[in-house]
Formats: C-alpha cells, structure tokens, sequence
C-alpha cells in the first residue's frame, strides 16, 4: 500500500498504550519495546513514588505488601490515574531513548474509536507532559487495520475486529477511514474475570489474576472440544471453603464454558457491525472476510467461533499482538498519505 520505509533513525514515535500491554515503534526501527502496562510505587508524604514500570511491576501484580501498590494506570484503553500513567510513558520514552542526546520526540498515539474528548485529551496531555514536542492520536481501528496490512485507502469494504486487553473494536473501514465502529467493553481482561469466576463458582477455588491468564493463554478455547473434554492444566488457589491452598486440574471444556460470554458478546458485536454496514461494503465484506488482530485474537479457535456465528471468512493477522502499534508506526512514516487520519488537537 504504501513504499519502502528509508532507513533514517529518528527520535520520533508511535505508542500503542495498551490496557494489558504498551508497545514503542521507533521510526525507521519498528517496535523495539513490549512491556506490560503496570506501575508499581508507593506513597511517602502524600506522594506517588515509582518502584517499577513494565516487567518488573507487573511481577508485583497481587503480591505486595500494604506500603506498596500496583496497578494498571490504563483501563479499557484509556487512562484511569492520569499521574501514574505519565511516569508510566516517561519511564517507556527513557528506556527507548537510553542514549540520550534526543531531541523531544514527536508521538503518534492509539486511542479507542470510542474515547471521549476528555479521555483522548487526557491521553494528549500525558504524552506532551512525558516529553513529547508534539502528541497525534490514530484510532485503533485505522491502526489495527494498517498494521495488518489491509488495504483501507480502496473504495472497498474492510472489516477489522482488534480484540485487545480492555476492548474490542469492531469497524468497517472504506477509503482510509472509519464507515462504522463500535467498541465493546470487553477484551482479554474479562476473559481472565470469567475464568475467576467460574472456578470460584464451580470449584470454590480462589485464582489470581497472573494464574487466570495462564490458564487462558496455555489453554483457552472459544469452542467446546470435540472429546468434551480437550487438553489440561494444573493450577493453585485457595481452597475457599476451608481457606488452604489448593490444587486442581482444569480442563478445556470448563474453560470453553467459562469463557461462552465475553466470546459471545465479540460474536454479537460483529454481527450488529455487519447489520449496520452500508450494503454495498456488507458484500465486499463477504467477499473479503474479516481480520482479527489484538491478542485477544490468538484465543484458541475464536476465528472458527465467529466464523460458525457470521458464516463468513474469519482470518487471523499474522503479528496480531503487534498489529496496532504495527500500523500506529506507520502513520508516522507515511504521515503524509496518512495525515488525515491523525488528530494532533488544536
């Protein structure tokens, strides 16, 4: 779609500020940080101070002592505490740019189609107080899009579904730009809160959130298995009938059934998608399937749920975790093709 990047190293660039996961491009060096979106600090005189960012914080997640917390400072794609989410991007524009000497870089940003202005200034406001000599804003459907390497400047039909860790954003592209979108508060989050869920409920076990998303990564799965039962898993809780630690195994058919909501409700967003399209982008979008990317996409057999659901072509994008800041950092090296597409405010 567009031609060949030039090789120019640059201080410029592109942030998907994920939910779950932030991700940095660099111009003319793609995406050279995958961190998750955790800050761990602790209060002294009425003051945030900041222990960890990224990996090391997010080993934290469910295991610190009072005096300390982390948190995600980012929930369903946008800033929940607006001091700890500015450390948070700080801390990630250092650790890009450890060589120092750079001058302020420009930053192109995703934001859900759905963020308010007060959210998306928010966003803005954090990414200029960081560092940044200049914020732009992409929407993550248009990322999401390009970074799978879809061809959204035709006058055809493209549907893209980008399920990420807060939400999932379902769009109709056509011409560079956004024909419908809705976005959905649902994501790899609220898969993780139904697998706590169901096995509180079905096995009075109590998990974390870092086991939760174990047990959907190894063995998570939108359809039934075949055998009713599928492949297993050992895991630990707390036993929350008599409070003791405990042992269990959990099979794909309980985690199948665990998760028949937030994939249903994917399932539903699709199809209102679909029942909203302009006739005429419908058909192309029959002819051309529907793109998944996020890494809620890599959820075992989801393309084959969707596909029983819509009966369309459901593929999955070959760097679907990397999709949005993918195509986020091609908006920064095609800025002039794609400058219709960024909103750098007023």
């Amino acid at each position: 779609m567009f031609g060949a990047i030039t090789g120019v190293i640059s201080s410029d660039m592109a942030i998907d500020l994920g939910t779950a996961n932030t991700l940095v491009y660099v111009k003319g060096r793609g995406v050279i940080l995958n961190e998750p979106s955790v800050v761990a600090y602790h209060t002294r005189d009425g003051k945030k101070q900041v222990l960890a960012v990224g990996e090391d914080a997010k080993l934290m997640l469910g295991r610190t002592p009072g005096s300390i917390e982390a948190i995600r400072p980012m929930r369903d794609g946008v800033i929940a505490d607006f001091d700890v989410a500015e450390e948070m991007i700080k801390y990630f524009i250092r650790k890009v740019h450890r060589r120092g000497g750079f001058a302020k870089p420009k930053i192109i940003v995703c934001v859900p189609h759905g963020a308010t202005p007060v959210e998306k200034r928010a966003i803005r406001e954090s990414v200029l107080s960081a560092g940044a000599r200049k914020a732009g804003l992409i929407a993550e459907p248009i990322a999401a899009a390009i970074g799978a390497g879809m061809p959204i400047t035709d006058p055809t039909g493209s549907m893209v579904v980008d399920i990420g860790g807060g939400t999932t954003e379902v769009a109709v592209l056509s011409l560079g730009d956004i024909v419908y979108a809705r976005s959905v508060r649902v994501g790899g989050d609220r898969m993780d809160e139904a697998i706590i869920s169901y096995l509180r409920r079905q096995h009075n076990l109590l998990v974390g959130e870092s086991t939760a998303e174990r047990i959907k990564t190894q063995i998570g799965t939108a359809r039934m298995p075949e055998d009713g039962r599928g492949a297993s898993l050992d895991i630990r809780g707390r036993d929350l009938l008599n409070g003791v630690p405990k042992e269990t195994e959990v099979t794909q058919a309980q985690v199948a059934e665990a998760l028949s909501e937030p994939v249903q409700q994917i399932c539903e967003a699709v199809m209102t998608a679909l029942e909203s399209t302009p006739p005429d982008l419908a058909a192309d979008i029959v002819d051309r399937g529907v793109m998944l990317t996020g890494g809620g996409a890599l959820l075992g057999d989801l393309d084959l749920a969707l596909r029983e659901q819509t009966g369309l072509a459901i593929s999955v994008a070959e760097e679907s975790l990397n999709c949005v800041a993918l195509g986020t950092g091609k908006s920064l090296e095609y800025e002039k093709q794609l400058a219709h597409v960024i909103d750098y405010g007023t």
